[in-house]
């Protein structure tokens, strides 16, 4: 019998590690210097995808193709239950912090976005795997 469970193992990567950092200061770079525009509402969320990527991978040992669906899974809830208006029923509608984090607005540009990161992340993955 064969055992088709998804094993979670923690270890810590240094080179994951290093890239989430390098995109969180990216990710808050962007936050705090374009308030508008292609880099910040389309190219913030191809990036996060990264990040949030990087972040997973770096304390899970886990397969490449399962941290990205994870990571699309968690992008795509959370762009959907923006249609909800998500901060308004935690009543989050006027916190800085919640609104960059969760968004306040859904925009099907943004799971564009997030699909293409995702994408991107399978490619590379694939390529560094064959050196």
């Amino acid at each position: 019998m064969q055992n088709n469970c998804i094993k979670l193992k923690l270890q810590f990567n240094k080179t994951y590690f290093i890239l989430f950092v390098l995109l969180f200061i990216t990710e808050a770079l962007i936050a705090i210097y374009l308030k508008t525009g292609f880099i910040r509402h389309t190219f913030g969320d191809f990036l996060i995808v990264l990040l949030m990527y990087c972040f997973i991978k770096s304390f899970l040992s886990i397969k490449p193709l399962i941290a990205a669906i994870s990571v699309l899974i968690i992008s795509f809830s959370i762009e959907f239950l923006q249609m909800g208006n998500l901060l308004y029923h935690l009543n989050l509608q006027n916190n800085t912090i919640a609104k960059l984090v969760l968004g306040s607005t859904f925009q099907t540009s943004d799971l564009v976005a997030y699909t293409l990161g995702i994408i991107t992340v399978l490619i590379i993955e694939k390529i560094g795997n064959k050196n």
